[in-house]
């Protein structure tokens, strides 16, 4: 391959080279014949020797603590570190009471969550900047299982007076129980997945799908806290449109509203949103945002202890909290067959979550989060937490950015902001029983506010990418009316029809060529795009493969205008004329060779011997023997023609067939030739797609059209060669690296003396 190097504008090059087809492509590329991949039994023994670097490298990947804490700059990092842990600590201790109403659980489970998980995810987690514990979406999810698997009406007993009232003690032990069971069954999963390198499996969540997700999951959020609002209580519905139920239960029951319960949750409301919009705006000239979910937790706690809002004014408060930590317990096991679908969705929506706040971030200031590794780190924090009485983790948005915009440079943050709960839940937790719920239920709608701007989604997707915003549509709404678990399913589902849809209706052009450059573009979108006279460029958008294998075909004949059903048909046609005018001719000689035999045969009985020595004499006369001799000698050649078909004949046929095959072609205005597929838009094929490609060759083979392959990627070839794709007819020289390359050895073909060269074999752009 010879190739100039000459002075050019910075903006121009020109390029001067061999025509390559595949074949010339190995020979100048010399491509590999080998594989520089081990054996597998190779492969199996280096992967059972141990040696030191070996255990160390799988030590550090596995515990990655070890590899960046004896690395730690204090003098960087440690300011940094501190104030963020104090800052996420104390929205640890409000979010961590007001998500565990949320589980449907005592508010001090949201402390311990926010406690044993944290400390475990600094040991194996990979993310500097996320903060694990509890999550709206996490909570709603564990409190729809626990109320669904604990109800109230199962915990009824009589009192003295003939009413029923609930037990509530046994009620949340039992539900307790259901979430560490469902927690550690979650937590299993995750591990499960990391450790068999399993963690491509959220390329399967996409963006849109993910945030209609959350954004339905916020609505089921805020609907289970207006009865904390208004003071009321709805009935519980379970399975689809239970949201819709719940909904008007609660506008039934709003005339019952207790008013002092209402006047609590709008000032708490007022001041929560005005103080975050304050921390929101002026977040760059504030050392530290205002912990004002924390001052309202302790105002509010106050004000209901010496002013006696539960006695005096029916105000809902959290109640009994035990200071101190309990003894780890393993869950109950027989649980596991009840809420095993639960657990894997929300493992799988916990990863998600993490995963997409941890590769923000990480992109954000340069480092690499392990996929993997995360899935590991969040299933041994779920599983360690779920023998302390935790309930399912996940990153917290609003946490993690007030980590990453306090300084917070390492996972040392999370460490700290356990102290200060671990504090709170040793000493200071009794003091928060008089907190009123409604209060706890306005911090968890408060911080719900990101979760709604994602409606903001649903216009800009309709300027960008339609088919996302119908995922986004799809999750919203039947997380909306089927639930939770449901949603999630019927979102993934529809998401991978969409892909499977994609695939199935491609995009499908006739590409034309950029006059004096080797560009071969669309040429229904781009005007200076000129078909080439006598061949057709065919493209697809997306891979060839079983769903779309037979609309490629479609596709093929319409753009190409050749219908080769249709021709074939009428080849098949001629060729059955032109064999039944050969067998009538056949016949016909047959027929006069016989009638010449039976004359000369006559004129021989009737002749006398002497005329017959004198016919022999004369040169100019045919003797009947060898009148005879030479009949039957043609008479040979003319079956031997017929049934074996001599070169002679078999030419003129031939000729007559071409010749009635451009006949048609111009009859028909079709001046095609030559037609090729770029296929550089193909990753894979099947058997169906070598199949469709074969049959691609041989049809239009039949009716003299040459068809070649461009733009085919190594791996491609690879395959096609494993199917035994290549053969006599369709040898590996009508494969070539480029368009342009096809289109030049088409065009210096003997077999088109007709047509005009004006395509520069020298490309200068």
């Amino acid at each position: 391959m010879d190739v100039e190097n000459t002075d050019c504008p910075a903006a121009e090059y020109l390029v001067k080279r061999k025509v390559l087809d595949e074949l010339r492509l190995d020979e100048v590329a010399k491509r590999k014949t080998w594989s520089n991949k081990p054996p597998l039994g190779e492969q199996v023994k280096e992967s059972l020797r141990c040696s030191v670097p070996k255990l160390k490298h799988t030590v550090l990947r596995w515990v990655p603590v070890f590899g960046w804490l004896p690395q730690y700059n204090f003098r960087e990092n440690a300011i940094g570190d501190l104030i963020s842990g104090c800052s996420v600590g104390i929205m640890h201790l409000p979010q961590g009471m007001a998500y565990a109403l949320l589980a449907s659980l005592p508010p001090v489970f949201g402390l311990y969550t926010s406690l044993y998980p944290v400390l475990v995810y600094f040991i194996f987690g990979t993310s500097r900047h996320i903060s694990i514990g509890t999550f709206a979406v996490i909570s709603i999810m564990i409190g729809s299982v626990t109320e669904r698997l604990a109800p109230d009406s199962n915990f009824v007993v009589n009192g003295t007076n003939g009413t029923g009232s609930v037990n509530t003690a046994a009620r949340d032990e039992y539900r307790v129980q259901i979430a560490c069971s469902l927690t550690l069954l979650t937590g299993i999963f995750q591990i499960l997945l990391g450790v068999v390198r399993f963690g491509f499996v959220v390329t399967y969540l996409s963006e849109p799908l993910v945030r209609g997700y959350t954004t339905g999951s916020a609505c089921h959020v805020c609907i289970s806290q207006l009865k904390y609002l208004f003071g009321i209580r709805p009935a519980r519905f379970t399975g689809p449109l239970s949201l819709i139920y719940t909904l008007v239960d609660i506008c039934r029951l709003l005339p019952e509203t207790v008013v002092p319960e209402l006047v609590v949750s709008i000032l708490a409301l007022f001041v929560l949103i005005v103080v975050k919009e304050i921390n929101a705006c002026y977040r760059q000239k504030l050392f530290l945002p205002i912990p004002i979910e924390l001052f309202v937790v302790v105002v509010a706690t106050i004000i209901s202890h010496f002013c006696g809002l539960r006695d005096t004014y029916n105000i809902s408060v959290v109640g009994e909290i035990p200071s101190g930590v309990k003894a780890p317990q393993v869950p109950d096991a027989s649980l596991f067959s009840k809420t095993i679908g639960d657990a894997f969705a929300v493992a799988i929506v916990g990863y998600a979550i993490n995963i997409s706040l941890g590769k923000t971030f990480a992109l954000k200031h340069g480092y690499k989060v392990d996929s993997n590794q995360e899935l590991v780190a969040l299933g041994l924090s779920n599983t360690v937490g779920s023998l302390f009485q935790c309930y399912s983790v996940t990153s917290s948005l609003s946490r993690s950015l007030v980590q990453e915009s306090t300084g917070g440079k390492t996972q040392l943050a999370g460490v700290i902001s356990s102290v200060i709960v671990l504090i709170t839940v040793l000493k200071l937790g009794p003091l928060f029983e008089n907190l009123p719920k409604a209060v706890l239920s306005t911090i968890v709608l408060v911080n719900l506010k990101g979760m709604f701007k994602q409606f903001m989604d649903v216009p800009m997707l309709w300027k960008s990418n339609k088919a996302d915003l119908l995922v986004w549509l799809v999750t919203f709404i039947s997380t909306i009316l089927l639930n939770l678990d449901l949603g999630l399913a019927v979102s993934i589902g529809f998401a991978m029809l969409t892909v499977i849809f994609r695939t199935q209706l491609p995009s499908y052009s006739i590409l034309g060529n950029i006059p004096g450059t080797d560009l071969y573009l669309d040429t229904d979108t781009y005007m200076e795009a000129k078909e080439i006279p006598g061949i057709k460029i065919f493209r697809s958008s997306t891979t060839i493969y079983y769903t779309n294998a037979e609309m490629y075909l479609e596709a093929l004949q319409e753009k190409t205008g050749i219908e080769i059903g249709k021709l074939l048909t009428e080849k098949k046609k001629r060729d059955e004329k032109l064999k039944r005018k050969q067998e009538k001719e056949k016949k016909k000689a047959k027929n006069e060779a016989k009638k010449q035999k039976a004359a000369v045969s006559h004129l021989s009985t009737g002749m006398t011997e002497g005329k017959f020595s004198a016919g022999l004499k004369e040169p100019n006369q045919e003797s009947p023997d060898e009148g005879q001799a030479n009949w039957a000698y043609q008479h040979d050649m003319a079956d031997s023609e017929s049934d074996t078909g001599c070169d002679d004949g078999d030419d003129s046929i031939t000729r007559e067939s071409q010749h009635g095959v451009e006949e048609k072609r111009r009859t028909c205005g079709l001046t095609t030739h030559s037609i090729i597929l770029d296929i550089s838009t193909t990753s894979f094929v099947d058997t169906v797609a070598v199949k469709t490609l074969k049959n691609i060759f041989r049809d239009f083979g039949e009716i003299d059209l040459d068809i070649y392959l461009a733009g085919c990627q190594a791996c491609v070839v690879a395959q096609l060669e494993a199917a035994s794709f290549f053969s006599e007819t369709i040898p590996k020289s009508k494969l070539f690296v480029s368009v342009h390359d096809a289109v030049l050895q088409i065009l210096h073909q003997p077999g088109h003396p007709d047509l005009v060269l004006d395509m520069p074999c020298t490309t200068q752009m």
